[in-house]
């Protein structure tokens, strides 16, 4: 079987090709490709595919770093080695090595790395240029699904731009400085408004094209290729995201007290609010919703979604493909940087994945209620009981049972203070690798990955899933319409029902929400829902709440004894501060251009405040 998957497993040897294409791995089974050169690699489907497979290969391997984008959020708290404790300092810079985020771990490339970013641009423009110089060697229906997987990868890596700059340059060319002016090769950025729409009019395109499959199951042979549904997926994604407070507005989150000129106000954000914005947004997911409902659906067990037996389920919209492997493109060490630390009494993981407090108390109760509201039947100091679903699913707490395949037994983990029984999971408040909050997480660990290995783990990194479609729908539908609709509360429902939620209905008694206290609802489901999926960053960012949520300090929970010296009294849950960095400044709602590309092209105007 030719898939992305299988082709990786059949990647063991690193191969090279001229050095305008940066090609890494052999994908192929058959015949060598070695020795491939300009001539031969066009003349071919087969050959010309190593060329995109490489580009597959080089999509960003995100469960290959402990600095995961929610260290970056009041949703984790990690080690002070990373790069987010530089950012949450307020430490950002157009040369500092926090704008790339997780700059430190050369295993997974970066989520922002202008540089990266426009090489992976340069390989796109420069696939669809061959494929059209070298038409007649192709069939037509290839031909057609490559060219939009492309300009989906291209969309793809022009999104994270967008997301992390607002407007960039934007190219569609392979520029080449032995033919191309200066002018051509210095481009200006982009407007916000221009790069979102160029990025969803991509992806429009693809859709309407129709040349994709909708979805790919495990069994065929495209699986892990771009697909229609990820295509209109990623299109409802950025249009949420562009129809959003910080961007939707008269003066952008980024522009607020910086001292903003009217060119740096059009770069990051819109400069005026339009209501329309939200009505595209909430078109969008709910045509994927009507379109590809039954091809795509929630997979029934979220405790069993992140396993390689269930990838490509029909939750799964698009993903990063990973085999169990030696090395670092092709296998992933989630497992390595984050769990629990010790397992069954032997140090298995760094411990970077702890979730604060505020997470925590962001989860139910089981009746459906937040723990702060009447009738919830919530314990402050009986905090774990009777708690939604996803909780037991997502987070390792103080007398967690854990127990992964891996596992001869299942563990229990403690993360109590206990003089009397002291356990190695015990609260951190220093710099040891144990639990700084005193919780681990447990979601998207693969449970046949034992940790002690590098690389071990085979597992997919899932980037769009259906949960967050319905998500997006039900946020924008809500902004876009006066009162909370049927369809707003059937989508949230769908995703409560499949933890064993209680409906909206059945948890208000049939009370009807505002649209403001349907806001609070959609939030908090996001926000349970999406949890260590890397989407808080981007949540916190659009709806401008970064500056309230990072400038205050985020809480652990320290359990001790009344009589510590024998435990003869009772367990006391007390809430404590992390004293940890927490300085946002409004520039930093985007990244200041690098330093480095500015010099290259002076045509490039810095975001505001840097």
């Amino acid at each position: 079987m030719n898939n992305i998957k299988s082709i990786l497993r059949l990647a063991v040897l690193a191969f090279s090709i001229t050095a305008i294409f940066s090609c890494k791995k052999d994908f192929l089974e058959n015949e060598s490709k070695t020795n491939l050169d300009d001539l031969s690699l066009w003349q071919t489907e087969n050959n010309a595919d190593i060329f995109l497979n490489d580009m597959y290969g080089n999509l960003f391997r995100i469960n290959n770093t402990p600095d995961q984008l929610d260290n970056y959020t009041d949703d984790n708290d990690a080690g002070p080695y990373w790069p987010w404790w530089g950012w949450r300092s307020g430490s950002v810079t157009p040369t500092s090595n926090a704008m790339n985020y997780n700059a430190f771990d050369w295993n997974s490339d970066t989520y922002a790395n202008w540089q990266r970013a426009y090489e992976r641009i340069r390989k796109a423009n420069l696939f669809i240029q061959k494929l059209n110089e070298n038409k007649a060697n192709f069939s037509e229906e290839w031909y057609q699904k490559r060219i939009d997987e492309a300009r989906f990868l291209r969309a793809f890596t022009y999104s994270y731009l967008l997301k992390h700059f607002g407007g960039v340059p934007i190219i569609t060319n392979t520029q080449s400085r032995q033919t191309d002016s200066e002018e051509e090769i210095n481009r200006p950025r982009a407007t916000f408004a221009e790069t979102v729409d160029f990025i969803t009019g991509q992806l429009d395109s693809i859709v309407t094209n129709n040349k994709l499959a909708v979805k790919h199951t495990r069994d065929q042979q495209d699986a892990g290729r771009a697909t229609l549904g990820a295509a209109l997926a990623l299109k409802g994604w950025i249009e949420l995201f562009a129809a959003s407070p910080a961007f939707n507005t008269s003066t952008p989150a980024a522009a607020q007290g910086t001292g903003a000129s009217d060119a740096q106000k059009k770069l990051v954000g819109y400069g005026d609010y339009d209501i329309q914005r939200w009505v595209r947004a909430a078109a969008t997911n709910r045509k994927f919703i009507e379109t590809y409902e039954g091809t795509y659906d929630l997979f029934p067990d979220l405790s069993t979604f992140w396993t390689e037996q269930n990838e490509y389920n029909k939750e799964v919209i698009f993903d990063r493909q990973h085999v169990t492997a030696t090395t670092n493109n092709l296998g992933n060490n989630l497992e390595v940087y984050g769990g629990p630390t010790f397992v069954l009494g032997q140090y298995r993981s760094w411990g970077n994945y702890c979730p604060t407090q505020e997470l925590v108390d962001q989860f139910g109760m089981a009746n459906g209620k937040g723990i702060n509201e009447a009738g919830s039947g919530y314990n402050p100091q009986n905090p774990y009981v009777n708690r939604d679903k996803r909780f037991y699913d997502f987070i390792v707490y103080d007398g967690a049972p854990y127990k992964m395949n891996w596992m001869p037994t299942t563990d229990i983990i403690y993360t109590r203070i206990d003089k009397v029984n002291p356990s190695p999971n015990e609260i951190d408040f220093a710099t040891a690798d144990p639990t700084n909050t005193g919780y681990y997480f447990k979601k998207r660990l693969n449970p046949d990955a034992n940790p002690g290995t590098w690389w071990i783990s085979g597992l997919n990194y899932v980037f769009f899933r259906y949960a967050e479609v319905l998500l997006n729908y039900a946020e924008a539908q809500n902004e876009a319409i006066n009162h909370p609709d049927a369809s707003i509360y059937a989508a949230i429902n769908k995703i409560r029902r499949r933890s064993n939620v209680p409906t909206l209905e059945e948890t208000y008694g049939g009370q009807v929400l505002t649209k403001e206290q349907m806001r609070e609802v959609i939030r908090r489901e996001r926000r349970v829902e999406l949890c260590f999926e890397n989407k808080r960053f981007y949540d916190i960012i659009r709806w401008k709440i970064a500056e309230d949520v990072l400038n205050k300090d985020l809480h652990g929970m320290k359990i001790t004894n009344t009589s510590p010296n024998d435990n003869s009294g009772v367990w006391k849950y007390e809430k404590v501060g992390l004293n940890h960095p927490h300085v946002f400044q409004n520039k930093m709602y985007l990244l200041p251009i690098p330093q480095s590309a500015i010099d290259r092209n002076n045509n490039l105007i810095q975001n505001p405040g840097y």
